[in-house]
């Protein structure tokens, strides 16, 4: 599983995505530069959820934890999952530094096999991906969403670039906004926001896709 490729880059080498993967790659890159997890929450994110009234949130594939911090710091208690531990220590040390730990929890775990005790009312997944299909990823995050909550994607389009390396993401791990549409069904699912966006982080032009939706209550 790929957990939060804005704050940690994909290279071109093997992209399993599995644990060992993230685990290598965060132990490589800790400490070192990167374009948009030193900096704020995704742009995406304070745009399109800023209005919705706190209760409980998930980050599914956290990273260094900077739209959990955000999160936490508009009311919500949030939950900041991660399958690398290197990952997480830093997003705590930063949710210290910010003084909202005691509105999150930190776990570790892989979000093929994690399931939530109870579903939240908000849920948000950024450049994350999995050993399972990036569609079949998020098919299994809906199921978290609470009746009336919302579910948040951004992601890659096809051929972009990722804001560590200006690479491109590898294929697999892209999706188009209809992609996504059309594993939310209706009468189930509102869809409120689903389109393609620009936008530059340092020397490089990132193409996102963003879902934003809402279950039926």
């Amino acid at each position: 599983m790929a957990e939060h490729d804005h704050n940690q880059g994909i290279d071109n080498a093997t992209h399993s995505f599995d644990q060992g993967y993230w685990t290598e790659h965060w132990a490589t890159r800790r400490g070192g530069p990167d374009p948009e997890s030193a900096g704020g929450p995704n742009p995406h994110l304070v745009r399109e959820v800023q209005g919705l009234k706190p209760g409980t949130a998930l980050d599914a594939g956290c990273g260094a934890g900077a739209e959990v911090i955000w999160l936490a710091q508009q009311g919500w208690q949030v939950t900041g999952l991660d399958i690398s531990s290197e990952a997480l220590e830093v997003a705590a040390e930063r949710a210290a530094e910010a003084s909202v730990s005691s509105k999150i929890d930190w776990v570790e775990a892989d979000l093929t096999k994690w399931r939530p005790e109870e579903p939240f009312d908000l849920v948000v997944t950024h450049y994350a991906h999995a050993t399972l299909p990036q569609l079949g990823l998020y098919e299994r995050l809906s199921r978290w969403v609470a009746p009336g909550g919302t579910l948040f994607i951004v992601n890659h389009l096809p051929n972009s670039a990722t804001a560590h390396s200006g690479e491109h993401a590898p294929g697999h791990a892209t999706t188009t906004p209809d992609d996504v549409v059309a594993i939310l069904s209706e009468p189930e699912w509102t869809i409120d926001v689903a389109r393609a966006d620009v936008r530059d982080v340092g020397t490089v032009q990132l193409h996102d896709v963003i879902v934003r939706a809402r279950r039926s209550g």
